[in-house]
């Protein structure tokens, strides 16, 4: 229905706006919305995940132009995660009949990626003092060691991102700048939307063809409104502090984190 329409991509340009004001990533605020507006969480999920990779698909592009991508990160963190996106959604598909019997999975999941990433935000600047005490010589090394737990890393990940579309932005880059606290501020972003960019179009296609959860006409919607007001928000983001806005909207995702976890 057209009013359905120019309604989803009202709630699209607003959650569109707070990204380019914020930089606070879509999963977090999008689905949340959608299922507060009464779309059922597991094709709010799936279709926060194809949004999700279309609108962060610029930022690609844009970071591979500053090269501020580290691919080897890239590399190994996808290894894992692609993966086991893939195998999670065989596992839903296999091991539930509908989607009502997984919902409970699905909803706790959500409530704990959005906490996480409730409290990122709340740290992040106490995350990149720490990483700026870092010796240098301990920087970048990236041995076997590293390369196992970057590679787990990106299980992890794959898991919970494709369970709950949450955690592939700033949760993953809390993650880079733990393990690689000399990864410079443009890299650890750029890493961060290369890898988100694969596994949320994986795990959305994952949940279309395999669960059904992904809803065509709300996508687009969404897209329609989010794109133009994502630059927009970016615009107004040189008025508006973002140390204003990020902790109020982490107080927001905290607070419906632990409403989903607790019931």
């Amino acid at each position: 229905m057209p009013i359905e329409f120019f309604f989803y991509a009202a709630s699209g340009a607003f959650v569109g706006l707070i990204i380019g004001m914020t930089g606070v990533g879509g999963g977090s605020l999008m689905t949340p919305l959608l299922i507060l507006l009464g779309i059922p969480y597991n094709v709010a999920i799936g279709t926060d995940l194809l949004y999700a990779s279309i609108t962060k698909s610029s930022g690609v592009f844009a970071h591979t132009k500053q090269k501020s991508i580290n691919w080897i990160l890239v590399k190994w963190l996808a290894a894992g995660s692609i993966p086991a996106s893939i195998v999670t959604v065989i596992f839903l598909d296999l091991i539930f009949t509908n989607a009502d019997e997984y919902q409970s999975l699905l909803t706790t999941t959500l409530g704990v990626m959005l906490v996480l990433t409730a409290l990122v935000i709340l740290f992040n600047r106490y995350l990149k003092n720490v990483a700026g005490r870092t010796p240098i010589n301990q920087s970048l090394s990236f041995g076997k060691d590293k390369k196992y737990i970057t590679f787990f890393v990106g299980i992890v990940l794959g898991v919970f991102v494709t369970l709950s579309s949450v955690g592939a932005g700033a949760f993953c880059a809390a993650l880079l700048l733990i393990l690689y606290p000399k990864l410079p501020p443009l890299h650890v972003v750029g890493t961060d939307i290369a890898h988100a960019v694969p596994l949320t179009l994986i795990a959305g296609l994952s949940h279309l063809f395999l669960l059904g959860n992904v809803d065509l006409v709300l996508l687009v919607s969404l897209l329609v409104g989010s794109l133009p007001a994502i630059h927009l928000g970016a615009k107004l983001a040189a008025r508006i502090p973002s140390e204003i806005l990020q902790p109020f909207l982490a107080i927001i995702l905290l607070g419906i984190g632990l409403k989903f976890i607790v019931f």
